[in-house]
């Protein structure tokens, strides 16, 4: 891949039929306070362009539109790769809106002490509507993940994720971009920069505001292609399922045999419905604190049980057909 050196950082955005998603995360980069940037639209062969929005911003932002056929966030963000003009590729998905101070911060922590390759939290703003707020705090919890999506605690070892993804030149040349078209994409790229020993880092303060889905059932169709994607590297990368990644599927498996213990052993349906309910309500509070609401608070019972089904669902699925 050829690249100029006219900016600092190239932000790279796939999008596909969300045009009002594009002029909000244009409006949050034209607020950056640091401007060395050139934004990258690529239209992933979306009926429903953004190109008249792109159009209304490239008198604050230096943008470059391309539209493409149809082939998934992989590949094109690949094709954003082998247009940048920038030393580093700023992976963001097009649900994002970033805070003014993100590209400052990066461009600090890289002076202080160069690394390869990066990724953040994602967080939820404060005018996100409640549901949403939910699907964001069981996403990042503990109980729900492990912390594993880029907080400062998590399980295993740190890996970006594509809301909220950097990499250098070197690593894009070495690796070649994203392998996956979509389903773990970021996770496969992930894996094989470990692999090749980059210098990968977590900027906890790097963070993003991610809205995510709108409703329940998207958001259930979301973790279940999260779930199939988890399955899909470990096919790729062997030894790449831990035994975290089976957590929802037993969870969903044991689901099952409590429903069936009320019909043998009632005991058993009882104990276990008090086992739930503590860690749902641990769940819904823990939500509550941190939003400072109880509406957010209590939507985040049912998102959790969502995501946990959802994403048991999908790995299941995936890893027996």
């Amino acid at each position: 891949m050829l690249f100029s050196h006219s900016v600092f950082f190239s932000v790279v955005v796939p999008v596909y039929n969300r045009p009002g998603e594009v002029n909000e995360l244009l409006a949050s980069l034209a607020k950056q306070t640091y401007q060395d940037f050139e934004v990258i639209i690529i239209e992933d062969g979306s009926t429903h362009t953004s190109k008249s929005v792109v159009d209304r911003w490239k008198e604050k932002l230096e943008i470059q539109y391309i539209s493409k056929e149809n082939s998934g966030p992989g590949p094109s963000r690949n094709v954003g790769f082998a247009n940048m003009k920038g030393h580093y590729a700023v992976v963001f998905d097009s649900d994002c809106e970033i805070p003014p101070h993100y590209l400052a911060h990066v461009k600090e922590k890289l002076n202080e002490k160069p690394f390869d390759a990066w990724g953040g939290p994602d967080r939820a703003d404060q005018h996100f509507s409640v549901l949403q707020k939910a699907m964001a705090y069981t996403m990042a919890a503990f109980l729900t993940t492990g912390g594993i999506r880029g907080g400062k605690k998590h399980i295993g070892k740190f890996q970006p994720r594509s809301f909220n993804m950097g990499l250098s030149k070197k690593v894009i040349e070495a690796t070649q971009g994203f392998a996956f078209t979509r389903f773990a994409e970021d996770i496969e790229l992930s894996i094989r920069m470990e692999k090749s020993n980059f210098n990968v880092v977590l900027l906890e303060n790097a963070f993003v505001y991610h809205k995510r889905r709108t409703t329940l059932s998207q958001f259930f169709k979301q973790v279940f292609n999260f779930g199939r994607g988890r399955v899909l590297v470990g096919k790729k990368h062997p030894g790449e399922i831990k035994l975290t990644h089976w957590i929802p599927a037993f969870f969903n498996l044991g689901c099952l045999l409590w429903l069936l213990s009320a019909l043998v052993w009632p005991l058993l349906f009882y104990v276990g419905a008090s086992l739930l309910s503590i860690y749902f309500l641990a769940i819904g509070i823990g939500a509550a604190i941190t939003y400072s609401s109880v509406q957010v608070g209590l939507l985040a019972i049912p998102s959790a049980f969502i995501q946990l089904t959802g994403y048991g669902f999908g790995f299941l699925k995936e890893r027996f057909k």
